[in-house]
C-alpha cells in the first residue's frame, strides 16, 4: 500500500512489534513529543524503551539459567532496542530518514575525520590511565609486575570491552541524552546535568554501597563533564568521546585483568581507590581534574544549535 506524504506535524511511520507484522501507523506523536517539556520528553523516550525491551528481556531472564549469559543477552537486547528506537525517535524529532543517517543527529558517523578523532581519544585515554598508575608506582603506592598471563589475549579482550562499553554509553549519554538536554536548557546546564545523570545512573545500588563508594560519584561526574566537552570541541562529533572513554576502560582492563600492578597498602584506600578502583580515590579524582583542564584548554568552540543538522563532512562515508 502506498504511503501518504510525510508532513512535519503528522508523521507516517512503520512500527514492528514482536507479535505483529509491519503495520503502518499514522500519528501526531512526533509533534506531540517535540512540544513536551524536556523532562517529560526524556521520560517518554525511556518509557518507550522499557516497553519495547521488556517483552524480550523477561523471557530471556526466565529461560536462561546461566547468570553471565543471561546478563549478556538481556543487556545486548536493551542496546539493540535502543539503537532501533533511536532511528524512529530521530525521525519524529528531527525529520531524519528512517535509516542509519538518523544517528548523525547525535554525532555518530564513520569517515576519516571521525576515525582520526577516535584514535586520538584512545591515545588520551591510555595516556591518562598509564600515567595515573605510573605516578602511583613512583610514589610507592603500587608495584609494577610482569603479566603472568598471555598479555595479547587480555589486550584483545580489553579492546572489545572498552570500545563496546564506550560506544553504548557515549551514544546514550553524550549522543541522545545530551541532545535532549541541549534542546531544553543552556549549554552549561546541559553539561552539568549530563555529568550528574551519568554519575547517578552508575550509582543504582544498595544504600550501604552508595555510602561506601561515595568518592566515585564526583569522579564519574567529572568524567561526564570531560566527555561532553570533548564532544563539543570536536564539532559535536562523538568519535573522540568514544575513543577517550574506550581508552580509559581498555587500559584499566589491561592493567587490572592482566595483573600488572600490586597495591602496597602504604596509603589508605580512599587515596588509591576503594576496591582498587582508581576512580574511587583521591589520586583518580585529581587526575580527572587535570583531564578536565586539558580537554577544556584554549578558546571555547562555537556552540551548535540543538536542532542543527550535521554538516556534509559528518555524513557516513565522507572524508
Amino acid at each position: 500500500m502506498e504511503s501518504p506524504p510525510v508532513g512535519r506535524g503528522t508523521l507516517y511511520i512503520e512500527y514492528q512489534s514482536s507479535l505483529s507484522p509491519v503495520i503502518p501507523v499514522k500519528t501526531n506523536l512526533g509533534m506531540a513529543i517535540a512540544n513536551l517539556p524536556t523532562p517529560l520528553r526524556i521520560a517518554s523516550f525511556l518509557l518507550f524503551l522499557l516497553s519495547n525491551w521488556l517483552p524480550i528481556a523477561v523471557p530471556v531472564y526466565l529461560l536462561i539459567d546461566d547468570d553471565n549469559l543471561r546478563t549478556i543477552l538481556v543487556m545486548a537486547a536493551l542496546f539493540v532496542t535502543f539503537l532501533g528506537q533511536l532511528i524512529f525517535w530521530s525521525h519524529w524529532r528531527y525529520q531524519t530518514p528512517l535509516s542509519l543517517a538518523a544517528y548523525q543527529v547525535y554525532g555518530l558517523g564513520w569517515n576519516r575525520r571521525q576515525g582520526r578523532e577516535l584514535l586520538q581519544g584512545l591515545g588520551l585515554g591510555f595516556a591518562f590511565t598509564f600515567g595515573l598508575f605510573s605516578l602511583a608506582a613512583l610514589l610507592g603506592w603500587v608495584t609494577l609486575l610482569s603479566s603472568s598471563q598471555r598479555l595479547w589475549l587480555t589486550i584483545a579482550e580489553g579492546s572489545l570491552t572498552g570500545l563496546g562499553v564506550a560506544f553504548a554509553e557515549e551514544l546514550f549519554f553524550r549522543g541522545w541524552l545530551l541532545k535532549e538536554l541541549e534542546t531544553g536548557y543552556s549549554p552549561r546546564v546541559a553539561l552539568v546535568s549530563n555529568g550528574l545523570i551519568f554519575a547517578g545512573l552508575h550509582f543504582l545500588k544498595p544504600l550501604s554501597e552508595v555510602i561506601r563508594t561515595l568518592p566515585q560519584f564526583p569522579a564519574l561526574a567529572l568524567l561526564g563533564f570531560c566527555l561532553v566537552i570533548t564532544k563539543r570541541r570536536h564539532g559535536d562529533r562523538l568519535a573522540a568521546s568514544v575513543g577517550l572513554h574506550g581508552g580509559l576502560v581498555w587500559a584499566y582492563y589491561i592493567i587490572n585483568v592482566g595483573g600488572l600492578v600490586a597495591y602496597t597498602e602504604r596509603v589508605p584506600e580512599w587515596v588509591t581507590g576503594i576496591d582498587r578502583n582508581p576512580l574511587s580515590g583521591l589520586l583518580g579524582i585529581s587526575f580527572l581534574v587535570l583531564l578536565l583542564l586539558w580537554v577544556s584548554r584554549g578558546a571555547s568552540p562555537p556552540q551548535m544549535a540543538a536542532d542543527t543538522p550535521p554538516s556534509p563532512g559528518d555524513q557516513w562515508g565522507s572524508r
